[in-house]
């Protein structure tokens, strides 16, 4: 496994997030940006979308296609990321452009970008850094698997589309299930 490139880009409204201690944190999430590339991805992270805490949605970590690792937002940060999972869950988003820019579009829900080795391999090496430095940390799941939410479809209101399907059918879950020793979330 390669060594973890990580680098720290806190966003400005990092310790403005709610603290927490890292031992109950027990989960990761994969997520996919759904943005074309990591400069996009900032800029959606660093905008409030919360005035009251003057903070927005982000995840955690985020791996670029090239496997170089930034920290938005420290684990002992709840960060915005999965709706009714952030006090107990680290978010990882790997950039891919998923459904980028119609979201919501009937006719777009297609996940065709694959995720490069790269990407991969940084994933697991943070995986095991993180389950070195959190004990607790044992499961892990797809934004997919935890919002299941359907919408109005963008292009026809008569049409339900899913929410978030991130990371999507292109992400390898057996290789990342086979090394990363943590369990998944039914």
């Amino acid at each position: 496994m390669p060594p973890l490139n990580l680098v720290l880009a806190p966003l400005p409204y990092e310790a403005r997030l709610q603290a927490r201690d890292p031992a109950t944190i027990d989960l990761v999430v994969i997520h996919c940006t759904e943005l074309p590339d990591l400069a996009t991805a900032r800029e959606y992270g660093e905008r409030v979308l919360y005035p009251q805490s003057g903070t927005g949605n982000s995840g955690h970590y985020y791996i670029d296609r090239d496997g170089s690792v930034s920290r938005y937002v420290a684990p002992e940060r709840i960060a915005h990321h999965t709706r009714g999972y952030n006090e107990r869950s680290i978010g990882i988003e790997l950039v891919n452009t998923g459904r980028y820019p119609n979201w919501l579009d009937s006719r777009h829900q297609a996940m065709d970008e694959a995720y490069t080795p790269a990407q991969i391999d940084a994933l697991q090496a943070l995986l095991a850094a993180l389950r070195a430095q959190l004990p607790s940390l044992s499961l892990i799941a797809g934004h997919e698997d935890l919002d299941t939410t359907q919408v109005e479809a963008s292009d026809d209101p008569t049409r339900q589309v899913r929410r978030k399907l991130d990371p999507g059918p292109r992400f390898p879950w057996p290789q990342v299930l086979d090394a990363c020793g943590l369990q998944r979330l039914p």
